[in-house]
């Protein structure tokens, strides 16, 4: 039996809700839901109403919507403590995207009508939110100046190197690949086989070593400084 999830221990740890009181997370805390999801699960299609927004605890979420042609483009991978879905609440549209489990995941929905009340009872808590929001849109610019100016073997380093952002030099660091080669490669804008390309070029050049979802950084500094 999985220990029950302390929702305001959680919510306060996210940058949404960091700098509110206990008594405005216990009230948002009434207002969330736990969602206890399979690999392969939908939380949402695209074109369905948004009545609120969801955070993962564990597991891994993919954001993608399908091209007429019925290619998929994955727009977001999400792990334990993002959020998504808070600017389609509060524009009142239908989700432009669909969201799937990639792995069998927890994750938090919150109420809409809960943070929409504490913005009208309180300007505070209308200021933290935008502080929260801001937050989580410099990391989605952050993303596409990645896509636009970086080349695809600087886009497959950056992702490579993502949780070692403190790490600036390092031997032998294992990593593990978040989610099979065409979700990665999708997000990365990039095809599979230029993913899986890059990849070899990396080992060729005694970077990395790769067997399956294991990626063995050889070493950081240098795979930093890399210039295909």
């Amino acid at each position: 039996m999985t220990n029950p999830v302390k929702v305001p221990a959680f919510l306060v740890r996210l940058p949404l809700f960091c700098e509110m009181s206990s008594e405005e997370i216990e009230r948002i805390a009434q207002g969330t839901r736990e969602l206890h999801l399979v690999r392969g699960n939908v939380l949402f299609q695209r074109g369905d109403a948004s009545n609120g927004f969801y955070v993962v605890i564990h597991g891994q979420i993919k954001l993608a919507l399908t091209s007429p042609q019925g290619i998929e483009k994955v727009v977001d991978l999400l792990g334990p403590g993002q959020s998504f879905g808070e600017a389609v609440m509060f524009m009142g549209k239908p989700y432009p995207v669909y969201a799937q489990a990639l792995t069998d995941s927890l994750a938090l929905h919150i109420n809409k009508n809960v943070i929409v009340g504490g913005i009208d009872s309180d300007p505070a808590f209308c200021r933290k939110m935008l502080a929260g929001l801001s937050t989580r849109l410099h990391r989605l610019i952050q993303n596409v100046e990645s896509l636009s100016l970086r080349s695809s073997a600087q886009r497959v380093i950056d992702y490579l190197l993502h949780d070692l952002e403190k790490i600036k030099e390092g031997k032998d660091i294992h990593i593990s690949l978040s989610a099979n080669k065409n979700v990665i490669a999708s997000n990365l804008n990039i095809t599979p086989e230029t993913f899986s390309r890059i990849l070899h070029n990396l080992s060729d050049a005694g970077l990395i070593k790769v067997e399956g979802k294991d990626v063995c950084i050889r070493d950081v500094a240098k795979l930093r400084t890399y210039d295909e």
